[in-house]
């Protein structure tokens, strides 16, 4: 089911059966990612993983999950850079090129750290552009296990899809 409102006086149904009384219920905002697109996406994850139809070099899925994040999500959502005076914060990659640039630093893989953005801090919409990238992705490295298509159509027919 799919509450649209709660109201002082109870709540809007917009899809589906209402609530039963006696039971309980989660409720989720609808404007964060979900907990359907969360275990669609470790789902898609692991699989894909399990494929080794990925490029890259990594040694768990985890490992995946993060370049997953990095090439295909949000990115990094802060860096850490070293100064002569010490760690500085900044919100984007060109606000810490130019703090290096203005201490004279022009290594800026040494001195940079990128913080990559938790994927429990994405987005619905964040989460769904990720998870349209890694699917399309997986389906052109040739990722076809039954898995991966129970994956999809656990997506189609739950009303999940990314």
């Amino acid at each position: 089911m799919t509450i649209i409102q709660i109201t002082p006086d109870g709540y809007i149904v917009l899809s589906g059966d209402a609530p039963e009384q006696g039971r309980k219920y989660a409720l989720e905002d609808i404007a964060a990612g979900t907990t359907a697109q969360n275990n669609a996406f470790h789902a898609l994850v692991q699989e894909f993983f399990r494929s080794g139809c990925h490029s890259y070099t990594c040694a768990s899925w985890q490992e995946l999950k993060d370049f997953i994040k990095r090439d295909m999500g949000v990115g990094y959502d802060k860096y850490f850079v070293a100064t002569p005076d010490g760690a500085k914060k900044t919100s984007t990659s060109e606000e810490a090129v130019a703090l290096l640039k203005s201490y004279g630093i022009t290594d800026i893989k040494k001195y940079c750290f990128g913080n990559l953005k938790s994927w429990s801090e994405y987005t619905k919409n964040e989460r769904k552009k990720t998870m349209d990238l890694l699917i399309s992705t997986m389906m052109q490295a040739g990722v076809n296990t039954k898995k991966f298509h129970e994956i999809l159509e656990g997506m189609e027919k739950g009303g999940n899809s990314a």
